[in-house]
């Protein structure tokens, strides 16, 4: 088994309870309320341009052709998510200017941009592939049954070009990292974070 499939088989517990948590579960079926939905869309674009960030601080560390433009992609993968942020901002009147990140927002996008700023490539890829894993995971679990207003996020990260760049950061991830202690913990660390980010969303005043 490579170590990024056993890195999320040991975190199968977190993925669960994403899977299960409300937000998740009432986004797939259309009952989650629009103005929650639209508070999760405007903290993600905040979040997102961290992510993209981070890719580009691993990309300026690269030594090698391939993950340079491997990192190209993904940073363009990126841009792919923010359209669709920006298509929903049109039209449900979302205002993603000046968003105020919450502390999961903030404790998350801090997490990734000081391990991006300080750590090594194995590092930096280990606190990003759980995102990109999580989310076509997701995706994947919820496209047959999905309905409703929010069947685009669904079909988004269902679509196989979303499982392409999962993959391809997970191939990042186990070219680049040894399985050690600290590539375990910043794995772990960032499917918490995941978590949390979703429950934010959920609780967050509309």
């Amino acid at each position: 088994m490579t170590l990024s499939r056993e890195l999320w088989s040991d975190n199968g517990d977190l993925a669960a309870a994403t899977l299960s948590h409300p937000f998740v579960s009432r986004l797939a079926d259309g009952s989650l309320d629009r103005a929650t939905f639209a508070g999760y869309v405007a903290q993600d674009a905040f979040f997102l341009e961290s992510f993209a960030r981070a890719y580009a601080l691993a990309l300026a560390r690269s030594s090698d052709t391939p993950t340079l433009l491997a990192l190209a992609g993904l940073i363009a993968g990126v841009s792919d998510e923010l359209r669709l942020h920006a298509s929903y901002a049109a039209r449900w009147g979302i205002d993603m200017s000046g968003v105020e990140p919450s502390s999961a927002t903030l404790g998350y996008t801090d997490f990734l941009l000081a391990t991006a700023a300080t750590g090594g490539l194995a590092m930096v890829f280990a606190a990003m592939t759980p995102c990109m894993r999580l989310y076509a995971w997701l995706g994947a679990q919820l496209d047959a049954g999905a309905a409703g207003q929010y069947a685009e996020w669904v079909t988004t990260y269902a679509d196989p070009q979303f499982e392409a760049l999962a993959s391809q950061l997970e191939q990042l991830l186990d070219e680049h990292a040894d399985d050690t202690p600290g590539v375990r913990a910043a794995y772990r660390r960032a499917m918490e974070l995941e978590l949390s980010f979703f429950e934010s969303a959920f609780r967050r005043p509309a």
